[in-house]
């Protein structure tokens, strides 16, 4: 299903950075087309394009090929399968994936991508970081990264470590930024009219909190897109986010009617290091 409201893209998309490759009518370069577009990705995670819209998702932060980028907890790497084709032989994709030192979930989420990227050609020049909000903060030397993207993650820093956990992140992702650098974040949204209280176990975060945060670590916000607006998920379910697809916590239960309302409804906002 894709939504009517999805290419909403801030003024200025178009504009082409010192020195890079030709654009689409997204405002994507042509190794981002060419990724999304790509044979090569997985049946499943093409399925999700409807409601993650990567091209335009990537156009709006502004991502070229020749960039230093830095992915944050790339899980088993559905954006990691685009992200790494783009820069391949002209910038650098630091993955900064859980600790090593990891165990359960995160150690077999960790193990699967070192798979991916040890057999897949696509990946082969990938560098693999930790990253943990207070103790594993170095995702790339200092200074270095022209953009670091974040996909899906603040809540879980919140549910664990509440405010100083974001903080943490935000701050780590300024020191591996280069001055003006750019940080995409892309959250699952919650109404500002809710209760601050439902950020703690629902996935969903209101957009306010987010940018403060961000702007407490030393940013400041570029832009807001709608891209991946959804108006059909009200962010009030019984095992919150993950009610929606593609989790599907309550099963079979009511699957049909929250396959028709579709992922979440996100934030997708751009920041710059000051």
């Amino acid at each position: 299903m894709k939504f009517a409201i999805k290419s909403i893209i801030a003024a200025g998309i178009l504009t082409a950075l010192s020195g890079c490759n030709s654009t689409t009518d997204s405002g994507a370069s042509s190794e981002i087309t060419s990724a999304v577009a790509s044979a090569e990705r997985k049946a499943d995670n093409r399925a999700r394009d409807q409601y993650r819209n990567p091209e335009q998702t990537l156009a709006f932060f502004g991502l070229q090929p020749t960039m230093t980028v830095v992915e944050i907890a790339p899980g088993g790497g559905w954006y990691s399968e685009i992200l790494a084709p783009v820069v391949k032989g002209q910038g650098t994709l630091y993955a900064a994936h859980f600790p090593a030192n990891s165990e359960g979930y995160y150690k077999r989420s960790l193990d699967g991508f070192k798979q991916k990227v040890a057999d897949d050609a696509r990946f082969s020049e990938v560098k693999i970081t930790e990253f943990a909000p207070g103790t594993h903060t170095n995702i790339a030397p200092a200074g270095s990264a022209d953009m670091v993207l974040t996909f899906r993650n603040v809540h879980n820093w919140y549910m664990r470590q509440g405010d100083e956990g974001v903080l943490s992140a935000f701050q780590s992702f300024n020191k591996a930024l280069k001055p003006g650098g750019i940080l995409g974040v892309v959250e699952h949204r919650l109404p500002e009219h809710r209760d601050d209280k439902d950020q703690q176990r629902s996935g969903y975060m209101k957009q306010s909190y987010v940018i403060d945060l961000a702007k407490q670590a030393g940013f400041e916000l570029v832009a807001s897109s709608e891209i991946n607006a959804n108006p059909l998920d009200s962010a009030n379910h019984p095992k919150g986010v993950w009610t929606l697809p593609p989790r599907l916590a309550l099963g079979d239960e009511k699957a049909e009617q929250y396959k028709a309302i579709g992922e979440s409804d996100r934030m997708t906002l751009k920041f710059k290091k000051l």
